[in-house]
């Protein structure tokens, strides 16, 4: 990351707050999408959202100096990333994802980080994903976005990783089953069995089933750092597990991956991982933190380090590589023979 010189850029740090609400409110009354037909002027959008023109127009100029859209002799139009990304309905969408979870949930667990960082959590906030997801509504909410927004890093591991010829998968902490249902899909000869809480296992069963794949995903409901794990496993996966437990469990739990595994099996570990040197990515290393808002116990994990634990649990052939740009990173290591 190039170092701040000017006064300009710690604004625009000071200030992203804006930017966020701007993109989340834009979300809600589905600005995007409606622009998805071609370029419209304010009384066009403000005619199609039923709101007052002039909070349209301020709207709208705000994403436009936020480069979501561009805009020429008064009419407004998709920036190219917003078309693709925030287009409902669009091949790779994941607007509900942005809107839903991280709009109305992280946005607000973030208010938490002061305490988190000084060590005294008040009474009555939130300190664990467990304690998060005891709330049905809130583990729906989150699971339902979360889902949407697994998807399209789901597809990417399969064409990172060749599972052919692997025929158990445990996904642990694997949320609804976004993994699972993308890898029994792309692997005909992989069943699953996924481990998360049971409010969350109980959304994962119906996705599983409308996917058509009930009798090749298994779910276990309970928290994936004591529930039992079935043995001899082909592939071990764990994606945003890590960075969402305590530090001291990391060790813990890829040993008891290795335990589970079979013999020349392979451990997957996805996650928000920052570079050797910790100078970042800005994205992975900002989730990092944001998780410390309300898992005060996490520990912020790098590259060389995981790749360390990895080793010291008795994994072998371990690589780490660039998963999602500027965010996440996977490590692939295996049991040896």
């Amino acid at each position: 990351m190039t170092a701040v010189t000017e006064a300009d850029e710690i604004s625009a740090i000071a200030f992203g707050f804006m930017g966020s609400k701007a993109l989340f409110v834009a979300l809600d009354h589905e600005i995007f999408t409606h622009l998805s037909n071609g370029d419209a002027d304010v009384d066009d959008i403000a005619s199609k959202t039923g709101l007052h023109r002039d909070r349209v127009e301020t709207l709208l100029t705000a994403l436009a100096g936020l480069g979501l859209l561009t805009v020429e002799d008064g009419r407004f139009a998709n920036a190219p990333g917003a078309e693709a990304f925030l287009v409902r309905g669009a091949k790779y969408d994941f607007g509900d994802y942005l809107r839903l979870q991280v709009g109305r949930q992280m946005y607000g667990l973030i208010h938490q980080l002061g305490a988190a960082i000084s060590g005294n959590m008040p009474a009555g906030a939130t300190a664990s994903y467990e304690e998060w997801f005891s709330d049905a509504a809130e583990a729906r909410l989150y699971s339902e976005s979360q889902h949407a927004g697994s998807l399209g890093p789901a597809r990417q591991l399969t064409r990172k990783v060749d599972l052919t010829g692997a025929r158990r998968l445990l996904d642990v902490g694997g949320g609804t089953g976004a993994f699972a249902i993308t890898l029994c899909q792309s692997f005909p000869d992989l069943t699953a069995t996924v481990v998360d809480f049971p409010n969350v296992s109980a959304l994962g069963r119906a996705y599983a089933a409308d996917a058509g794949l009930a009798d090749r995903i298994a779910f276990v409901d309970g928290n994936a750092l004591a529930a039992d794990w079935p043995d001899g496993q082909d592939i071990v996966l764990m994606s945003y597990l890590l960075s969402g437990v305590p530090g001291d469990d990391h060790a813990r739990l890829l040993e008891r991956a290795y335990a589970h595994l079979a013999p020349g099996g392979r451990l997957l570990v996805h996650d928000f991982v920052v570079s050797a040197d910790r100078s970042g990515p800005r994205l992975a290393a900002l989730w990092q933190l944001q998780h410390t808002a309300f898992t005060p116990e996490a520990r912020s994990l790098d590259s060389d380090g995981l790749g360390r634990l990895l080793e010291a649990a008795g994994f072998v052939e371990v690589e780490v590589m660039e998963m999602i740009p500027e965010m996440t990173k996977l490590a692939v290591a295996r049991r040896p023979t």
